[in-house]
């Protein structure tokens, strides 16, 4: 595993990426800076980080026939990672909010960004931005966003958590690379059952800016969030076509 450290950069992501078209990278190449300038999240949302206090880093995720039809999987299996990780912390009522934003409680801790290389119908490789909050205890009055230290009360030290998180990764695309589909699908229902707001009551926003209630009841295997509305239909919504209020 190759880690290169920056001081600064726009974006992570966008720096692995512009390497890759450059240099042969190997397979888990991660690039990791001390500050993001222009740090991404998300439907083009901006990750604001202060500088050395948190985790901004990327991986180079490549991929042998990884079908584009199984993409979300990837989603999964990162999300996974950063829960499994956090719950080994002691981080309390760990939650993923869909697709991939990692909650304590009601407040945001992590996000991730997965940017696909595709050839054809398959993924040749994944880079995947995590920006994690670990030390910062100020937040410029941002609504619902915490950080590890303000939850556990303890500095980390942000090269061990960096290590041991990309140990965590690994490990779960390993059940990948092994093809065994009981583990997938079990790491599946582990992200279902997680949900944040999984069968409550709940209040959202469609593309046309108008609300509705519903219950969020699965995940399709593409990805896309099934509500059960007011009248009892189930209708499945993609990324851009809804968004989870608080």
């Amino acid at each position: 595993m190759q880690i290169i450290k920056l001081n600064a950069t726009e974006s992570t992501n966008a720096y692995l990426k512009e390497l890759l078209a450059e240099v042969a990278l190997k397979d888990f190449t991660v690039v990791m800076a001390r500050e993001q300038s222009k740090g991404r999240g998300q439907m083009g949302t901006v990750w604001e980080s202060e500088p050395g206090k948190n985790l901004t880093f990327s991986v180079l995720k490549r991929f042998d026939n990884f079908l584009v039809s199984n993409q979300f999987m990837i989603n999964v299996l990162v999300s996974m990672a950063l829960y499994e990780h956090l719950k080994k912390l002691h981080i309390p009522d760990l939650r993923v909010k869909w697709p991939n934003d990692i909650l304590s409680g009601h407040h945001k801790i992590a996000g991730i960004l997965i940017e696909n290389i595709l050839s054809g119908d398959k993924i040749q490789s994944s880079v995947i931005g995590i920006g994690l909050n670990v030390n910062q205890i100020h937040f410029n009055n941002l609504p619902n966003v915490s950080s590890l230290k303000l939850i556990s009360g303890k500095n980390l030290d942000l090269e061990e958590l960096l290590k041991s998180l990309l140990e965590t990764m690994g490990e779960m695309f390993d059940i990948l690379k092994s093809k065994n589909s009981t583990k997938g699908n079990a790491l599946l229902e582990k992200y279902k059952s997680v949900l944040f707001r999984k069968d409550k009551p709940s209040t959202f926003r469609n593309e046309n800016d108008e609300l509705f209630m519903g219950f969020i009841t699965d995940v399709s295997q593409e990805g896309k969030l099934i509500i059960t509305l007011e009248d009892g239909i189930k209708k499945e919504f993609g990324l851009k076509e809804i968004k989870l209020l608080y």
